[in-house]
């Protein structure tokens, strides 16, 4: 999911680092009343998480494989202004350090990573709100199905970023294709991965679950 240097030309790099400056100046104007003795911690935690296991990278077809992206899983426990910054974090770290990412690709990344699947992500959970009140089961779903769609819209903002100013030198339709396509079967395993971490979380520790918050704690814990 990580764009290298080169996949955009220098305009269009330019254009999404300022959407990326803004996406992030609204979140962190936004994550101070998100912000308390709860939140703080998790945020942390949560970032260590994401970056864990954004190293770590599972197969889906040979020679493609896939990570965690983070947005749906950071939203749902701590809030989609502080789960923004959280991802953020962690892709300006990957790609400042560790060279997963170019830089010039990095507004971008952060535009698709930690805007785009932040807030689909968090805004599909909350619309599944209802069925995540039912218990276990029903959260498990809700994460499942929000980080689904978070990893594939993720992947279209960067068919669209492509499509604005590609420089890879590969049609529009053949990266469409394998793009969108294969993220629908990493958004599988990121749902996976993402159930079982947010039930994991709720059953030991419910309050710290910001898309639970306002929720009588037996519906929390209701099997």
């Amino acid at each position: 999911m990580h764009m290298s240097d080169g996949l955009l030309n220098a305009p269009t790099s330019l254009l999404f680092v300022a959407v990326a400056v803004v996406g992030v100046g609204v979140a962190l104007a936004k994550a101070r009343g998100d912000l308390d003795d709860r939140t703080a911690p998790m945020a942390g935690l949560v970032a260590a998480f994401v970056f864990a296991t954004q190293m770590l990278n599972f197969p889906v077809l040979p020679g493609v494989s896939g990570h965690l992206l983070g947005g749906a899983l950071a939203a749902i426990l701590v809030g989609p202004w502080v789960g923004a910054l959280c991802v953020t974090i962690v892709l300006v770290v990957q790609s400042l350090f560790f060279a997963d990412g170019g830089v010039t690709a990095l507004g971008a990344n952060v535009t698709n990573m930690a805007l785009i699947g932040t807030a689909v992500g968090y805004l599909t959970a909350v619309a599944l709100r209802g069925l995540a009140k039912r218990g276990k089961g029903g959260l498990a779903l809700v994460a499942f199905l929000s980080a689904l769609v978070n990893t594939v819209l993720a992947s279209f903002g960067f068919v669209l970023e492509y499509a604005i100013g590609g420089a890879g030198g590969v049609s529009f339709g053949a990266v469409a294709t394998a793009v969108l396509g294969v993220h629908v079967l990493i958004g599988i395993g990121e749902g996976v991965i993402t159930a079982v971490t947010v039930t994991a979380v709720a059953a030991a520790r419910p309050d710290l679950v910001y898309l639970l918050r306002g929720v009588p704690q037996k519906l929390e814990l209701k099997a």
